[in-house]
């Protein structure tokens, strides 16, 4: 009794808090717990007529099915290899935020800043347009500082091999000045004595960077990781349509691609949903593992 009145008062000392949580509280049991209601037409022969508790339930059959499937492991090979790829270029951000932690002149800090932002408020669309442009084996700049160099023009979007890289990296591009933000924010907050300390003991730029910053920020860098690999199997389809074509179909083909023709443009609600229900199954389970992995060696980890 004791214990629920301590508990009442703490939150009634500290309601404001609880107070401003409570939209985002909202957001996510509308948008994001909610909708897990629907979650059991993966384990039905779901039909319109019918509705979701209407719908004969088939068990597994759908999750079964996709398993069977005769491009099943090209589908899941295809979103590993961009997914790992994706968490291999994971550092990029962090290097770029203890680069700009080092630039002295504030204008030119800010400038950079500025300009490594920018690509993040660019669409998808506009980003893949870009890209194709730019690729282009006609008139691309790419292809034309490739002849100047006297290579050859090479068509960067029909072939296969080229498709991961051309994914990664312009993502990488877009995304690297935003994401590296709360690094960057995390770096602010490096006590000043520890860098002072370690100039007096003779420490250069490297190794202040190497034994004072990066400590101080992996806890930061854990965690960013560990979300990072719970998304390993979720490549999202909308950039990998838009890069797609009939001759890169052998490496451009994913899971949540195959997902969007089943239940968008087929119509197969149960099978598509039992595709994503298996594709999320994976991701917490490898999200387990890494963050498990975590405590043992780092002792920082989700929960």
């Amino acid at each position: 009794m004791q214990s629920k009145t301590r508990k009442l008062k703490k939150f009634l000392k500290q309601w404001q808090l609880y107070l401003l949580i409570l939209p985002a509280a909202v957001y996510l049991l509308i948008f994001n717990y909610q909708p897990m209601y629907g979650v059991q037409i993966a384990f039905r022969d779901f039909s319109i007529r019918d509705g979701i508790w209407g719908s004969e339930w088939v068990g597994l059959k759908y999750i079964k099915q996709f398993i069977e499937y005769p491009n099943f492991k090209l589908l899941l090979g295809n979103t590993l290899r961009l997914g790992v790829y994706t968490l291999a270029v994971f550092p990029c951000p962090v290097i770029f935020a203890l680069m700009l932690n080092e630039v002295r002149n504030n204008k030119l800090k800010k400038s950079i800043q500025m300009i490594s932002y920018m690509p993040y408020f660019l669409s998808t669309v506009v980003v893949c347009s870009l890209l194709m442009i730019f690729t282009d084996k006609d008139a691309g700049v790419i292809n034309t500082l490739i002849e100047a160099l006297g290579g050859t023009r090479m068509d960067f979007m029909t072939e296969a091999a080229w498709f991961d890289d051309l994914y990664v990296w312009s993502a990488v591009w877009k995304n690297m000045g935003f994401d590296a933000i709360i690094y960057i924010a995390a770096l602010s907050s490096v006590p000043e004595e520890l860098v002072e300390a370690a100039r007096i003991d003779g420490a250069n730029r490297l190794k202040i960077i190497w034994h004072v910053n990066i400590p101080s920020i992996l806890p930061t860098i854990v965690i960013m990781l560990i979300l990072a690999s719970g998304h390993i199997l979720g490549v999202g389809y909308e950039k990998v349509l838009l890069l797609q074509n009939d001759l890169n179909l052998s490496a451009s083909q994913i899971i949540s691609t195959y997902v969007y023709e089943l239940g968008i443009r087929g119509g197969q609600f149960s099978y598509s949903s039992a595709i994503g229900l298996f594709n999320n199954v994976v991701n917490v389970l490898i999200l387990w593992i890494v963050n498990t992995i975590s405590k043992k060696v780092s002792e920082t980890g989700l929960w």
